[in-house]
């Protein structure tokens, strides 16, 4: 009986500690989306206490909506370069300063001065979004002090008295963001696949090199198969940030929360925000978050499913 009373108590007091975070959890995270949910379903204004119940009227409209299908169109094409330029860009150079030298006696090193290079591609994931937002709008100035119509200007490839609007010309300004994105990203799934190539055992790549097999051979052969659930989680969490992209979109570019040149850069985060705070339909942009919400679900889903393999041990 005394062992059961002391179960029951030791039960009691880790339920205790679990209580306070799980009602923490409930309150702050799964409560406002059950009410972003409800509010889908109504014209709710955003400052009004009155609403009234629309069903799938906001939905429907949403289907309509041609700015909302181009936003998401420009989510579904970074959604497809951001994880693949970032981790095959990460991948290349962990490999690099891991496994890319060959030292004496047959020995694997990382290429010669590859501490500084982990430093130099890890510094811009230190800096926030917005500094990052302030910084590459000086690169593409176009107002002449800009430093990329100024390399360009010098090479004979820009006329300097028409330099290119880079944020402003509808067929370059999402991929400058995709640049953006990517620079900031590199360095952080860089570091991360590092660490997982440095849990690699030594002898693994001594034995490939010792079979004569190259630096290819030996990334696609060895490297990445080891490295696959790495691979598979960083595709998870680009593609999440592909997702969303508001902080650079509604800083870097024209408009309320960006989205110019005419819509040409609009994510669904700026589409929503717009509809929220400046048009007042809230409840319209509650069924974007929905949309948005299922949509970053289904490619969770679909990318651990899609990537899912059987697990190499060593």
């Amino acid at each position: 009986m005394s062992h059961v009373a002391q179960g029951r108590g030791r039960g009691g007091f880790i339920a205790g500690f679990l209580f306070a975070p799980l009602a923490l959890y409930l309150t702050f995270v799964i409560w406002p989306y059950v009410q972003t949910f409800g509010y889908s379903f109504t014209n709710w204004t955003g400052q009004s206490p009155t609403f009234d119940f629309v069903g799938l009227d906001n939905y429907a409209a949403l289907m309509k909506d041609e700015v909302f299908r181009g936003a998401l169109w420009h989510n579904l094409l970074l959604l497809v370069f951001v994880p693949t330029v970032t981790i095959l860009l990460a991948l290349f150079f962990a490999f690099m300063v891991n496994a890319g030298g060959r030292g004496g006696a047959g020995g694997v090193q990382g290429v010669r001065g590859s501490a500084f290079y982990k430093i130099v591609y890890f510094f811009p994931q230190v800096l926030s979004l917005a500094i990052l937002a302030v910084l590459f709008g000086a690169v593409y100035r176009s107002d002449g002090g800009g430093l990329l119509n100024g390399i360009l200007t010098r090479a004979g490839l820009v006329d300097p008295q028409a330099p290119v609007e880079w944020l402003n010309e509808p067929k370059f300004v999402l991929w400058c963001l995709l640049l953006v994105v990517v620079w900031h990203g590199v360095g952080f799934y860089l570091v991360l696949f590092s660490a997982a190539m440095q849990s690699i055992p030594k002898d693994i790549y001594e034995a490939a090199l010792l079979d004569g097999a190259g630096r290819a051979q030996t990334f696609f052969k060895v490297t990445l198969p080891l490295l696959w659930d790495s691979v598979q989680t960083s595709a998870v969490y680009l593609g999440i940030a592909a997702m969303d992209m508001f902080v650079l979109v509604s800083t870097m570019t024209s408009g309320q929360f960006g989205g110019g040149p005419d819509h040409h850069s609009e994510v669904m985060a700026t589409v929503l925000m717009r509809n929220f705070l400046y048009f007042g339909k809230s409840g319209y942009a509650c069924a974007m978050g929905v949309v948005m919400l299922a949509l970053t679900m289904i490619l969770s889903l679909v990318t651990l499913r899609a990537t899912r393999r059987e697990r190499i041990e060593f």
